[in-house]
């Protein structure tokens, strides 16, 4: 292949999967310009190895795959930089804060917040990406049976992290389920 059908080969894999990449990206950085690097960086991955890049739909599902990786390393060196800062940030949370009623969605992301960064992305590329379980074994680069498995135990985990954040206060208040059973 010549460098140009090169280019025009990634210029249409650009245009038909940027917006997907994007979105990806803006919802697991904590800014825009984060967001910004993590996709520059996956399509500049892209680039340098177009021969690996699939056609079609599996391509895109390789650009997540490489999207996931780029942002795995970006959390990563994002956390180092933050340490120290999160510390004090908890310590004067812990010093001051007042109490407070836990909102649904509070417990929710409580509970996510709960939950390993592996068992976050599964949730999160089902649910924010719509991906099915075929879909997100090509991302995570693993049989479909075991994307399903893993889908099935971050749901379980998920559930009972959310139990864990609706459960009554030590303070000793007792509150009404959430989600109420129907009796029958």
């Amino acid at each position: 292949m010549s460098e140009q059908d090169d280019r025009s080969r990634f210029e249409a894999v650009y245009r038909r999967t940027y917006e997907q990449i994007l979105g990806y990206a803006v919802r697991r950085c904590s800014s825009p310009e984060d967001a910004a690097d993590v996709v520059a960086e996956t399509y500049v991955i892209a680039w340098r190895r177009m021969t690996e890049l699939p056609d079609g739909e599996a391509g895109k599902l390789w650009l997540y795959g490489v999207a996931r990786r780029v942002l795995a390393n970006h959390h990563r060196s994002e956390r180092r930089r933050l340490t120290r800062h999160a510390e004090l940030t908890d310590e004067i949370e812990h010093l001051y804060a007042a109490p407070s009623h836990h909102s649904e969605q509070h417990g929710v992301d409580e509970a996510m917040d709960l939950l390993a960064d592996s068992d976050r992305e599964l949730l999160a590329l089902t649910l924010w990406e719509g991906l099915d379980p075929g879909e997100i074994a090509t991302v995570l680069d693993c049989s479909r049976n075991a994307a399903r498995i893993r889908l099935h135990r971050a749901r379980k985990r998920f559930a009972k992290a959310l139990e864990k954040t609706r459960r009554p206060s030590a303070a000793g208040f007792a509150s009404r389920p959430l989600i109420e059973k129907e009796s029958g």
